[in-house]
C-alpha cells in the first residue's frame, strides 16, 4: 500500500509542476502576444511616416523639376500631362 502512496505523490508532485509551468508558459506567451501588438503598432506607424516621406520627396523633386532644373523635365511633362487629363475627366463627369 505504502508504494501506491508514493506513486500517488509522486504523480501529484508531477502534475503540480506541469501546471506551474503551463501557468509560466502562458503568462510569457500573454507578455509576447503584447509586444507582437506594440511592435505591429511600431511597424504600421513606421510604414506611414516612410509613405510621407516618399510622397514629400516625390513633391519637392517634382518642384525642383518644375523650377528649372534640368534633370527630370520629362518625367515632370508626364506628370503635368497626368493631371491635366484627370483634371479633365474630373470636369466633364462635372459637366454631366
Amino acid at each position: 500500500m505504502s508504494e501506491l502512496v508514493e506513486i500517488v505523490d509522486s504523480l501529484e508532485n508531477k502534475i503540480s509542476k506541469l501546471l506551474h509551468k503551463l501557468e509560466i508558459l502562458d503568462q510569457a506567451k500573454g507578455k509576447l502576444e503584447e509586444e507582437l501588438v506594440r511592435l505591429k503598432n511600431d511597424h504600421e506607424i513606421t510604414r506611414n511616416s516612410v509613405l510621407e516621406w516618399e510622397e514629400k520627396y516625390n513633391s519637392l523633386k517634382l518642384a525642383s523639376t518644375m523650377l528649372g532644373s534640368e534633370t527630370n523635365k520629362t518625367e515632370a511633362k508626364l506628370k503635368i500631362n497626368t493631371l491635366i487629363r484627370e483634371l479633365d475627366y474630373c470636369i466633364t463627369q462635372l459637366a454631366e
